[in-house]
């Protein structure tokens, strides 16, 4: 199976291109940006952005990732990416999702992780599906939260970025738990 593009009111995520790597840079490359990332790094430069995608498009078989660019529906414009890293022995991935800042307090965010969790689940067929964000990052948390995830508990020092160890709050939802409409 290929990976599908999926509609959301305002949004559509689709899967990546070349064409995608100027904007990749210029928002992954925000350091705002990459202080609410576990995997973004900072400087991030275009061999970053070409790296990630054609790693993102070299396994089209969703055995291990599925990742979205996200764009707007009206215009076109990118701001920002999504997706799962998919463990199927488990039955279960886990929910990564960015917005460029321009994109950010907008309810994209929510958008965009609901319809990745929404695929997981009747399309992919996952059982779970868990995300974590650093402590200081309140806006992710109620992010998981508004799309129906349980809050799991607090990873105690668990990310060591920047020359510091950083709290990781833990949430998940199962395909059986109830979801936002």
């Amino acid at each position: 199976m290929d990976l599908p593009s999926l509609d959301t009111p305002r949004l559509v995520l689709r899967p990546y291109s070349l064409a995608d790597v100027p904007d990749l840079v210029r928002l992954a490359g925000s350091r705002e940006v990459a202080a609410t990332t576990l995997r973004i790094p900072h400087p991030y430069c275009e061999q970053d952005a070409v790296d990630f995608i054609v790693s993102t498009n070299s396994d089209p078989s969703l055995e291990r990732r599925a990742r979205f660019a996200v764009t707007l529906r009206d215009s076109g414009d990118y701001c920002g990416g999504a997706g799962l890293r998919i463990e199927r022995w488990q039955q279960q991935a886990e929910l990564g999702f960015w917005l460029g800042v321009p994109y950010w307090g907008k309810g994209y965010a929510t958008e965009c992780a609901q319809a990745v969790v929404k695929f997981g689940f009747d399309t992919l067929k996952l059982h779970r599906i868990f995300a974590s964000h650093f402590a200081h990052n309140l806006a992710s948390g109620r992010v998981l939260r508004k799309i129906g995830m349980q809050y799991e508990g607090c990873l105690r020092g668990q990310v060591f970025k920047w020359d510091k160890f950083y709290d990781s709050e833990l949430y998940a939802i199962l395909s059986n738990d109830p979801r936002p409409q």
